[in-house]
């Protein structure tokens, strides 16, 4: 049952990745983490690469689990030339690293008496596929450390299922948010009311599945990404033998046929997937739809295959005032995510 008091009523909405950052969130992997069994350690020269980017335009916030962790952590950014005073660590155990899906949402409302405010949605590890104990709890701990109001929705949402105009409009996928290991109770119609009223939205677009290997049933951010209210990147899939194909080139289709609230078409930019990425036999989710907006560059993972480069031109025009770059990806995958998947954006409001 939705609440009386939402973010939407009360006039707070969920702001588009590419405006501007007080800090990025992320939950450092560490020794229980369960997504790079037996190569936790081959991440790291991306990982701590991704949080030195970060840092050149903003603050990064990093959940950890004891303050060992936290000293380690220092202790190896500073030996890569970090500037260290950017980074605050934060005693918030978890159980993993994909601070987009357990992290909070940040919702902002400029002319409030308190301009930002935290959405904790239930978090079940994509349906009870992994442990999420500690992961659930990260949105209050953040809310009681930056002394900011939490909304509980009381319904299973993660980061990684949707994606933002910035001015009203939320893309996800039906294959993911009306799965039975989410809400089964709830129907698509219920599910778009508190999308709205949650992230302070009025228009929900519904794709319909996700890429191969991807287990989290899905997520919008592996597929098609806004990078400005009325125009987004889509994966598209030309080897047509490949079996991301058919499903890519329907996504297309129906990108081509959304309008906005205003009737605005949107403008599509295509870029080809990566060859794919096999480990011990498995597909792995590799796309590089899953780069990060930071306020001073866009971050994209790669794949030591010739698209590369063509996705990074094409990322290019798309964000002519940030500096793209690519980080290899090819350990980090092994985990079934990358760069969005591990982040989440606190936006800045005027008090910051």
């Amino acid at each position: 049952m939705i609440a009386e008091s939402t973010p939407l009523r009360s006039g707070y909405s969920f702001p588009a990745e590419w405006e501007p950052h007080r800090a990025t969130w992320l939950s450092y992997p560490h020794s229980d983490s369960y997504s790079w069994p037996g190569a936790l350690d081959a991440i790291f020269p991306s990982y701590d690469l991704f949080i030195k980017e970060l840092t050149k335009g903003e603050r990064v916030s990093i959940n950890v689990r004891d303050e060992a962790l936290a000293r380690e952590v220092q202790n190896r950014l500073l030996g890569l030339g970090v500037d260290t005073t950017r980074i605050d660590c934060f005693i918030h155990p978890t159980n993993d690293a994909w601070c987009r899906d357990h992290g909070p949402a940040f919702l902002v409302n400029r002319k409030a008496e308190i301009p930002k405010v935290i959405v904790s949605w239930k978090y079940n590890a994509w349906g009870d596929k992994y442990p999420h104990d500690l992961d659930e709890k990260i949105p209050g701990l953040i809310g009681r450390s930056l002394n900011l109001p939490v909304y509980y929705p009381g319904i299973v949402m993660e980061g990684g299922a949707v994606e933002f105009n910035g001015n009203g409009t939320l893309l996800t996928t039906t294959r993911c948010l009306l799965h039975e290991n989410r809400n089964p109770h709830l129907d698509q119609q219920k599910i778009e009311e508190y999308l709205c009223h949650y992230y302070g939205v009025t228009q929900v677009l519904w794709l319909d599945e996700g890429i191969e290997g991807d287990d989290t049933n899905g997520h919008i951010d592996d597929i098609a990404r806004f990078f400005r209210e009325d125009a987004v990147v889509t994966m598209v899939e030309p080897r047509r033998s490949d079996e991301n194909h058919a499903v890519l080139d329907k996504v297309l289709k129906k990108l081509k046929s959304f309008r906005l609230a205003d009737g605005r078409q949107l403008d599509i930019a295509e870029i080809p997937m990566p060859s794919p990425v096999i480990r011990d036999g498995q597909r792995l989710p590799a796309s590089y739809a899953n780069f990060y907006i930071a306020n001073q560059s866009v971050i994209v993972p790669v794949f030591r295959c010739r698209e590369d480069d063509r996705a990074m031109r094409i990322l290019e025009e798309c964000f002519p005032g940030r500096t793209v770059i690519g980080i290899d990806s090819v350990d980090i995958i092994w985990g079934l995510g990358s760069f969005h998947c591990l982040s989440q954006q606190e936006p800045s409001v005027g008090s910051d």
